[in-house]
């Protein structure tokens, strides 16, 4: 239930507004020497306050690292991630206690756990802050991946409402990605993107989008049938991020309006390895990789809480209106590119090891 992986375990835990959250990696190699800077990078990718279309929450996120590493390295024992919550303002969230917020966590979450079990300050479990303990046992499997499997993770936001990056899927390195705040890497269709989510934020609305995720040098084979395929695993991670309502693989929703004949990847051999002259499949066929790069994308909807007024139940079913304050990102897209990045990262390292 909150545990996602098989030979290589990572199980989060923590609230929005508790003392702490953070993450369990167990499984990981003995004897990697350990970049504490690659994890905390990615960390700062993710957290709140980072610009001026974030949640003006501002959480330093300075991972603690409490077991697991010795000496540098790491030495096959669980290694435990922990990031405090210093900007916390659960006050903020009083009004929202007795109310269930349209599109949001608080009935369902009700409807599982039984009423009053809700933690109603900014999500609680339900809350995207969780995902940092997420960004800290993924990053360090990224990090592995480059550095002993030449495996390269880029993820990069494809679009951002009506406002979408018109290009084929393409690898880009981070410091192309973050040269500019919502994480485009096309600088015109980028400004087009900052100003829409202003504008919603003005509005006290927000925005959904798409992140694009491109998988570099994982070698053909690696997969299962059939219940255990690498997509289905991909497709699993993604769909757990907060506000995640659709994942694709390669030509994805496209390809099923258009014939075999269009989609089919022909095979060639390049120095003598098959490889496909295109890539429609996203790198994985009958769920095992063919050597191609992974392509996906993932579809968030707009952030839930937002300040319109909305009409909306509270805890005992009377009818009443809501216009939500507390701090929101106006668009979460952005700031999920390294959740995006480190859970395909999980996925991989898995399978690999």
């Amino acid at each position: 239930m909150n545990t996602l992986g098989k030979n290589i375990r990572l199980t989060s835990y923590g609230e929005s507004h508790g003392e702490v959250v953070g993450a369990v990696l167990d499984g990981f190699p003995a004897g990697y020497t350990f970049d504490k800077s690659y994890i905390q990078k990615q960390l700062d990718r993710r957290r709140p306050g980072q610009s001026s279309i974030s949640t003006p929450r501002n959480e330093a996120d300075e991972v603690i690292i409490n077991s697991g590493i010795f000496e540098g390295k790491t030495t096959g024992a669980p290694i435990h991630f922990q990031l405090q919550n210093n900007n916390a303002k659960p006050k903020d969230y009083s009004h929202l206690k007795e109310v269930y917020r349209p599109s949001h966590a608080d009935y369902t979450y009700e409807a599982r756990y039984g009423k009053g079990n809700r933690d109603y300050r900014g999500g609680g479990r339900s809350s995207a802050r969780v995902t940092a303990g997420w960004v800290a046992g993924g990053a360090l499997l990224q990090q592995w991946l480059e550095t002993q499997k030449n495996i390269q993770i880029g993820a990069y936001v494809k679009q951002i409402g009506v406002i979408r990056l018109e290009e084929e899927a393409t690898y880009y390195a981070q410091h192309m990605v973050d040269a500019n705040i919502v994480r485009c890497p096309n600088a015109e269709v980028a400004t087009q993107m900052i100003e829409a989510i202003e504008q919603a934020k003005k509005d006290k609305d927000s925005l959904g989008g798409i992140i694009q995720c491109v998988i570099k040098g994982v070698p053909a084979g690696l997969g299962n049938p059939v219940f255990d395929k690498i997509d289905s695993a991909l497709g699993h991670a993604m769909l757990s991020i907060n506000a995640v309502k659709g994942f694709e693989l390669g030509g994805g929703f496209e390809m099923s309006s258009k014939r075999g004949s269009e989609v089919n990847d022909a095979f060639e051999t390049i120095n003598g390895i098959p490889t496909t002259k295109t890539n429609n499949s996203g790198g994985v066929q009958g769920g095992i990789t063919n050597g191609m790069d992974i392509v996906f994308s993932v579809a968030f909807k707009p952030t839930a809480t937002i300040g319109v007024v909305q009409s909306t139940l509270n805890t005992k079913g009377e009818a009443v209106e809501l216009a939500a304050t507390g701090r929101h990102d106006p668009c979460v897209v952005p700031r999920a590119v390294p959740i995006v990045e480190t859970l395909a990262a999980m996925v991989v390292g898995d399978f690999l090891l």
